[in-house]
């Protein structure tokens, strides 16, 4: 069950992550045209790099590949959080990942 629980927080704050990237990428957008595409187009690229570099069954993985990525989008998620005014939510982000990524390493639930 903790196994589990671990792997399911790190799959949902994967995807909060992409979420946070959208947000920030509508909010910083200036015209509707540039709103949409970094909106769109900032998760998209997290998801991309997230999956040929990060994710356990990544085709260009390596450890210092996986972690630099996992380092990158947790701490621009996080970043991201902080400027669209929510200071302590990014660093609550960050804390829960880094936590998070302690246990899956500690307990080697990941492949």
């Amino acid at each position: 069950m903790w196994k589990a629980a671990n792997l399911l927080l790190a799959f949902l704050v994967e995807v909060l992550a992409l979420g946070v990237f959208a947000r920030w990428g509508w909010d910083t957008g200036g015209t509707s045209a540039t709103r949409w595409l970094l909106a769109v187009g900032l998760p998209v690229l997290g998801a991309v790099v997230w999956g040929l570099f990060a994710a356990p069954k990544a085709s260009h993985r390596t450890p210092v590949r996986g972690w630099t990525v996992k380092v990158l989008v947790f701490g621009l998620a996080g970043a991201a959080l902080w400027s669209l005014g929510h200071p302590l939510t990014g660093l609550v982000f960050v804390l829960v990942v880094a936590a998070n990524l302690a246990i899956i390493q500690t307990q080697k639930l990941q492949p």
